[in-house]
């Protein structure tokens, strides 16, 4: 059973940070290009970030340049997207998104909302 499983999302000041972590299972992690993407309310679903199945090249929203960065770790089945400096335009729910070939996989989201 193929599974992306987010976490680390919550509620952050503007200028504060948060990690958030996306747990796979169920199929071959280290073979897939990984991505975090996000959806705001009555916004199109937008790519933020990406990174390739060993890790050598990564893509970056302008809009999150500079402030996120993507990791992976393919002992543990995970990928990361460390997020600082944050927001109120970073307020979304965050997908995790596994990608090879023809395949893909998409976690439930986290929510996650820059506020004072």
């Amino acid at each position: 059973q193929v599974q992306l499983v987010e976490s680390g999302g919550g509620l952050v000041q503007p200028g504060g940070s948060l990690r958030l972590s996306c747990a796979a299972s169920g199929f071959s992690f280290s073979s897939y290009a990984m991505n975090w993407y996000r959806q705001a309310p009555g916004k199109e679903r937008e790519l933020v970030a990406r990174i390739t199945s060993v890790g050598g090249s990564t893509v970056y929203a302008d809009s999150v340049k500079g402030r996120f960065t993507i990791s992976r770790d393919n002992f543990k089945n995970t990928v990361y997207l460390q997020m600082n400096s944050l927001k109120p335009e970073d307020t979304a729910v965050y997908y995790c998104n596994a990608r090879w070939s023809v395949r893909n996989h998409w976690g439930q989201g986290t929510q996650v909302t820059v506020s004072i």
